[in-house]
């Protein structure tokens, strides 16, 4: 049997219709990845100890490969970022705004692979189409060194999009199949912390080659590609071998074990992987008051971050700084995208109903320092490089845009339809980014530190009105229905009900 969605708005009937129906199971979401291990672990307890010591033994081998995959899809992606530094702009005989759409273009490609990629990762295994993509990714990375046109290049760019689109969103969906709702914003802000690492990493990895003679044979910018697409291909194998798809089916979890795994994130009450699509659901996505403020707020924020991902060390170079220095002082930004994460998370961890008030605080912190880099002196140019690094610290929000897809939306069809959109965001706003950045307004690059000013106050605004609407929703649930049943929540949830047709769900602020 079906069940017809409800509005966005909670309608008491409607639920009445709902806890009618869960009396028939359907049968697709009894074949669910992990629903046997569930009903086999109804009757049993699960010790502290035993939780602590499960969650471990995924914190040593699925965060890690989270982390290093994310990293290094971020190197390859703002490779070109460093390149610059090496004479690629002068080798392509690139002019004008041909950079801009070189940039762009892989957020053009992540848009259109992002749909099927997002089929394949519900469909089939989620750690080989994550394989095949990091290994098909990779291989674009060291073909761009053959590409010695800008027309080339933007084909392969484009094309290294359409892999790349399985990543982020494929991670973000897995990290609800491993962690329960009060652990994913910690391992989530963890795993995108690889921003950081991979901004410091890479940025290492072209001080280096900085070093080598302008005549080394092959060109400098050529190496970095050969160095980043190489080991990209090579960790596509661990990807594949290594990293299970869910608890049900992880190697290095006993039989036991691996109930408690799923066990722990049924009392997500949002279920795990189903391979039914339900075109109910993906419609609710569509009007989902969570997923529009998401929507918007990713938008908003990926401008900004499709200029510093891009342009940082030009504008960096620009504020007055030499060359072999601007990689350097870059690498203290990528810190502070770590430090700002870890601290996020832990707080998230640690106090209740927290994470959109720590996202608004992080939000504010970096409007104002978009604004001081708007408007203070160029001569202040150590002030404006402060302010520079602080705007790192949107990552933040944006890392808690993503939790909440993955701890507040129910029904795994719903969830992944909401990723998608959210990550349609991503890619428009990333690829209209670069374009904010205009060489005639060198050096002080005023439309682009608007762009960071106006994109963040958005952001600023939408988490707001996140807090507000769940917050009411809640109140509203428990005025009207009473207190949640925990258990009745939870076993919705594995029947892949959405948290509009579950009365027992509660939002997590």
């Amino acid at each position: 049997m079906h069940i017809e969605q409800a509005n966005a708005v909670d309608n008491p009937q409607q639920f009445d219709e709902v806890e009618e129906a869960k009396e028939t199971l359907n049968e697709a979401y009894a074949n669910a990845v992990g629903y046997k291990e569930y009903r086999e672990g109804l009757g049993m307890s699960i010790s502290k100890k035993e939780n602590s010591r499960v969650r471990w033994k995924i914190d040593l081998i699925v965060l890690p490969i989270f982390l290093i995959t994310q990293a290094l899809q971020f190197m390859d992606k703002t490779a070109l970022n460093y390149a610059n530094l090496l004479g690629y702009q002068k080798t392509l005989g690139l002019h004008g705004q041909q950079f801009n759409y070189l940039s762009a273009m892989v957020y053009a490609g992540y848009f259109f692979g992002q749909y099927p990629c997002g089929w394949l990762v519900g469909r089939f295994p989620a750690q080989r189409v994550l394989g095949v993509s990091c290994f098909m990714w990779g291989l674009m990375v060291i073909i761009m060194t053959q590409c010695h046109t800008s027309s080339s290049a933007l084909a392969v760019r484009f094309i290294m999009g359409l892999f790349e689109a399985a990543v982020t969103p494929g991670l973000n969906l897995m990290t609800g199949f491993w962690y329960t709702r009060q652990e994913i914003p910690l391992r989530q802000c963890i795993w995108y912390s690889a921003l950081g690492w991979g901004g410091i990493v890479g940025s290492y990895i072209c001080f280096g080659i900085t070093k080598l003679p302008v005549d080394f044979s092959p060109a400098r910018w050529e190496l970095l590609f050969y160095i980043l697409g190489g080991a990209t291909c090579l960790w596509a194998g661990v990807i594949i071998f290594v990293l299970p798809d869910a608890p049900s089916s992880a190697f290095f979890l006993s039989k036991t074990e691996r109930i408690i795994g799923i066990k722990r994130v049924a009392g997500n009450e949002t279920g795990v992987k189903t391979k039914t699509f339900n075109k109910k659901q993906a419609m609710v996505a569509l009007y989902d008051p969570k997923a529009i403020l998401v929507f918007i707020a990713v938008f908003a924020a990926a401008i900004p971050n499709g200029v510093v991902n891009s342009f940082s060390t030009i504008i960096i170079e620009d504020m007055g700084f030499s060359k072999t220095k601007t990689t350097e002082l870059k690498s203290v930004g990528d810190a502070v995208v770590i430090v700002a994460l870890v601290i996020g998370g832990t707080i998230t961890l640690n106090i209740p109903n927290s994470r959109l008030l720590t996202a608004t605080a992080a939000n504010i912190l970096c409007t104002v320092a978009a604004a001081c880099m708007a408007y203070l002196p160029r001569e202040q140019k150590w002030q404006r490089l402060a302010c520079f690094w602080l705007v790192n610290a949107q990552s933040v929000g944006f890392t808690i845009s993503l939790v909440t897809i993955s701890s507040n939306m129910a029904g795994y069809t719903h969830r992944a339809m909401a990723n998608a959109l959210v990550f349609t965001a991503y890619c428009w706003g990333n690829f209209a980014g670069p374009f904010v950045v205009k060489p005639s307004q060198a050096p002080e690059y005023k439309g682009a530190t608007t762009g960071l000013l106006v994109g963040y106050a958005i952001k600023a605004g939408c988490h707001i009105a996140l807090f507000v609407y769940m917050f009411m929703v809640n109140r509203r649930r428990d005025s009207v229905y009473g207190p949640a049943d925990k258990a009745r929540s939870d076993e919705a949830g594995m029947q892949d009900y959405t948290e509009f047709e579950n009365k027992d769900f509660r939002y997590v602020l």
